[in-house]
């Protein structure tokens, strides 16, 4: 595994597999690294001749100074869990200058489905995500690229991103890991306190007993009230507790099959985000 930190040593590789023949599958990541991020990488068996994972902890999508400051960073560690899997060609982690050089002004933003949800929780979160995103498409050369269900929103996002750019790479969308708790895998939960860990299992289980709930006939808003409060009374600031649809994200009060209930809500100064499907 090579580890490249600039555009055009990157843009070399990715020639030089392009000439021969070679196909390119692109996991896009912060770093901090766990086993969700190896599912995306083992997702894409079969669907490339080469894999590149990239590390990049994106500024622009930070609308809070602190919480990009206190994102975990362990660059040696990711490479060495990367190594360890045997079939990551390349792992490309450039720094801010390299991904934003001086004079650098261009932003995309994806209309409708940036403004709600996380959107409207953190102003231009997805617009920082939007231009990442695709500059790493570009700049790998995707022909296939895996996301986690985990940031179901952002998968969307990044979905139709690709359509209305006409950008060649077909996205690969991986269901949500798990601890054996069912707390969802995310690279924030290691800033967790033991205390704020235990309390953190309550998150899945709350949006189990609300999509059960839903499914014994309970109305949608008397469900999201009870999984609210429930939430609030094992410690939790909740900042949405929603019904959407599954393709366009809008808001539903009615648990068909597709739907998902989302949910972001904080541990101190920990923010803590899932989804799960009406089934």
């Amino acid at each position: 595994m090579r580890i490249i930190r600039s555009r055009t040593e990157l843009a070399e590789q990715v020639a030089q597999w392009r000439k021969a023949g070679e196909t390119i599958g692109t996991v896009p990541t912060m770093g901090s690294l766990h086993n969700g991020h190896l599912t995306l990488v083992n997702a894409l068996d079969g669907k490339a001749t080469r894999r590149i994972v990239t590390i990049f902890v994106n500024p622009i999508q930070f609308n809070n100074a602190a919480d990009f400051q206190l994102y975990p960073r362990g660059l040696e560690a990711d490479a060495t869990l990367l190594e360890a899997t045997g079939k990551v060609d390349v792992l490309y982690a450039p720094d801010e200058t390299e991904m934003y050089p001086q004079g650098f002004s261009t932003r995309i933003m994806v209309s409708g489905l940036d403004g709600m949800l996380c959107g409207a929780d953190r102003p231009g979160h997805f617009d920082g995500v939007a231009t990442v995103v695709t500059k790493l498409l570009l700049q790998t050369g995707a022909d296939v690229a895996a996301f986690g269900e985990k940031d179901y929103q952002q998968l969307c996002l990044i979905r139709r991103l690709v359509r209305d750019l006409d950008l060649p790479v077909s996205i690969t969308p991986v269901p949500t890991m798990r601890e054996a708790d069912g707390l969802a895998l995310s690279s924030r939960n290691r800033r967790l306190t033991p205390q704020q860990r235990e309390q953190a299992v309550h998150l899945p289980e709350a949006l189990k007993t609300c999509l059960a709930n839903m499914q014994s006939g309970k109305t949608v808003a008397d469900c999201l009230k009870i999984c609210r409060e429930s939430l609030k009374n094992h410690g939790f600031n909740v900042h949405y507790l929603e019904l959407r649809t599954g393709d366009t994200l809008q808001e539903t009060h009615t648990p068909a099959p597709g739907a998902r209930l989302f949910v972001a809500a904080s541990l101190g100064d920990i923010r803590l985000i899932d989804n799960m499907p009406v089934v």
